[in-house]
C-alpha cells in the first residue's frame, strides 16, 4: 500500500543504523536547542530521551531500581539527582537530565514508580500515594552512593526535584550523603529533629501565586530550620508565579521566572558541588 513516504512496505526496508558520530551530531544540534523549547515539544523531548542511557541497581533492600543517566562531555565531573514530578520519570525529565549533562553535570535522572507514568491527574495521584517512604528513601540513598562511587564522578553529589521530586529532593538529603540540595515548590513537612540531620546548602524555588506550597508553609520550614540550627544553609527565592512555574508543558509555566530560577540553581550547583 502506498502512502505519503513510498510505495514499500515497512517490513521490506533495511534497518536504520546510527553511528556514534551520528549520534553525537544530533545530541550537539539539540544541545543548542533552548530547554523550554525541547520539553515544549513532545518529540524534542522524545528524542532527547531516546538518545540517554538506562541504567539498573539494586537498593539497600535488595530491589532492583532503573534511572536514565546523561553525561556531560568533559569528565570526571560533579553529579546531581534528578527526581520527577508526580507525573513519573517521563521524557521531559529525562530532556532535563541531558540538560544539566550540558551544563557539566551527571546527571540521573531516577524513577520513584518502578516504570509508572501518568498522564492525567488521576493516574499521577495513584502512582504517588503509591510510594513506600522507607523504599523510596533506601533508592535515593543507594543512588546518591552509585553516583558518589561512580567511575567519572569527583565524589560530589547534590539532589534536585520538582514539586512531589522537590519533597523527595529534601527527603534524600536527610537520609543520603549530600552536598546540595535543590527544592523547587515541594512540600517542606519534616521535623526539627529530621532537618538537623541536613548536612549541606538548599536552595528553594516557589510561587507567590501557589496555593498549596505557600509561603506559610515556607515560613514554617524557615522557621524549624532555624531552630535546627541550619539556617545558614538555606538559600529561598521567591516568584510572582503559580505551581510548577518551571514545567513548559503546564498552563502555569512562567518563561522568565523559569529561566532565572534555571540560572540560580546552576550558579547554586556549580558553587557547591
Amino acid at each position: 500500500m502506498c502512502d505519503i513516504m513510498s510505495c514499500n512496505q515497512d517490513s521490506d526496508l533495511p534497518p536504520i543504523e546510527i553511528t556514534d558520530d551520528q549520534r553525537r551530531t544530533f545530541l550537539k544540534g539539540m544541545a543548542a536547542l533552548p530547554i523550554a523549547t525541547v520539553l515544549f515539544h513532545p518529540q524534542l523531548a522524545s528524542a532527547q530521551a531516546s538518545m540517554l542511557d538506562e541504567v539498573t541497581i539494586k537498593n539497600g533492600m535488595g530491589k532492583e531500581v532503573k534511572a536514565t543517566i546523561a553525561m556531560p562531555e568533559k569528565l570526571p565531573a560533579p553529579t546531581v539527582i534528578l527526581i520527577h514530578e508526580w507525573w513519573g520519570l517521563n521524557d521531559n525529565i529525562k530532556a532535563m537530565a541531558a540538560e544539566y549533562a550540558k551544563h557539566g553535570f551527571i546527571a540521573l535522572a531516577v524513577d520513584l514508580y518502578d516504570g509508572g507514568v501518568g498522564t492525567k491527574r488521576e493516574e499521577a495521584l495513584a502512582l504517588m500515594k503509591s510510594v513506600k517512604q522507607a523504599e523510596a528513601e533506601d533508592t535515593l540513598k543507594s543512588w546518591a552512593e552509585f553516583l558518589r562511587n561512580h567511575k567519572d564522578s569527583t565524589g560530589k553529589v547534590a539532589t534536585l526535584g520538582w514539586c512531589f521530586g522537590g519533597a523527595w529532593s529534601l527527603n534524600a538529603s536527610i537520609v543520603a550523603d549530600v552536598d546540595a540540595t535543590v527544592i523547587y515548590y515541594g512540600r517542606l513537612g519534616r521535623s526539627v529533629e529530621d532537618l538537623k540531620k541536613l548536612n549541606a546548602p538548599v536552595l528553594g524555588h516557589f510561587g507567590t501565586l501557589d496555593k498549596s506550597i505557600d509561603a506559610k508553609m515556607v515560613g514554617e520550614f524557615e522557621a524549624r530550620m532555624d531552630e535546627a540550627g541550619k539556617s545558614d544553609l538555606l538559600e529561598i527565592h521567591w516568584y510572582t508565579a503559580n505551581h510548577a512555574f518551571a514545567n513548559p508543558t503546564g498552563s502555569r509555566y512562567d518563561a522568565d521566572d523559569a529561566e532565572l530560577s534555571l540560572h540560580r540553581t546552576l550558579a547554586f550547583l556549580h558553587k557547591n558541588l
